[in-house]
């Protein structure tokens, strides 16, 4: 097996999560505008597929998908759009927290590894959130898909972030969350996939598979 020197890291849900989940979130949302809740946040994050390609940020795709799932209800799209907007309005991205384990990880990794993060998400939210994050310097370089690349799972940004770590796919490995964009997205640049597991039989199948961020003390890929 090939020896691994670069680790790339999706953000999200991989090294960190906010603090009030999506769930308050949109009850939240639904207070500030005075309507009953009509939808929860299931339902949203179901339905976030759909409208990634026709949308150029996180908060437009948000307000269209609501917008889309009011419709549905017989309720006015414009309504959908403005718990969307109180959505936004609710949401700090500064209010975040490492997942369990993930400080460690990085740590032991830096060790002997370069380290990036790979993330899908604009600059200004996704930076705040890198920002509150003990570990962040361990990170040499940072990119954000969509923008600085195309998003994750085209294999662009995998070869621009291995480029700004002077590095190959064949001695990198991705971790992240996502059977949708992380894992297909390092299989197609040729990158070996880390899973953070969410306990579901995962399609595609990745190269290695975590139960938690912890299990990165001890590199699956040295085994």
């Amino acid at each position: 097996m090939t020896a691994v020197d670069a680790v790339l890291f999706d953000l999200d849900d991989t090294l960190c999560e906010y603090r009030r989940s999506g769930e308050e979130l949109l009850a939240a949302a639904f207070d500030d505008v005075g309507v009953e809740h009509f939808f929860d946040a299931s339902e949203y994050y179901a339905r976030y597929e759909e409208f990634l390609e026709a949308t150029d940020s996180m908060v437009d795709l948000r307000r269209e998908c609501f917008a889309a799932i009011a419709e549905e209800c017989d309720r006015d799209p414009a309504l959908g759009r403005a718990v969307a907007d109180a959505y936004a309005a609710e949401r700090d991205h500064g209010n975040v927290r490492p997942l369990p384990g993930a400080g460690d990880a990085v740590e032991a990794l830096s060790v002997d590894h370069r380290l990036a993060v790979l993330t899908n998400g604009a600059p200004e939210m996704q930076g705040e959130k890198l920002s509150q994050l003990p570990f962040r310097d361990a990170f040499e370089a940072v990119v954000h898909a969509g923008y600085d690349a195309p998003r994750k799972p085209q294999p662009d940004p995998y070869h621009h972030t291995l480029e700004l770590l002077d590095a190959t796919p064949e001695r990198a490995v991705h971790v992240g969350n996502s059977l949708t964009t992380d894992v297909p997205g390092a299989h197609a640049a040729g990158v070996r996939s880390v899973w953070l597991s969410d306990g579901s039989d995962p399609d595609p199948v990745p190269d290695y598979r975590l139960d938690s961020m912890s299990d990165l003390a001890t590199p699956p890929w040295q085994e």
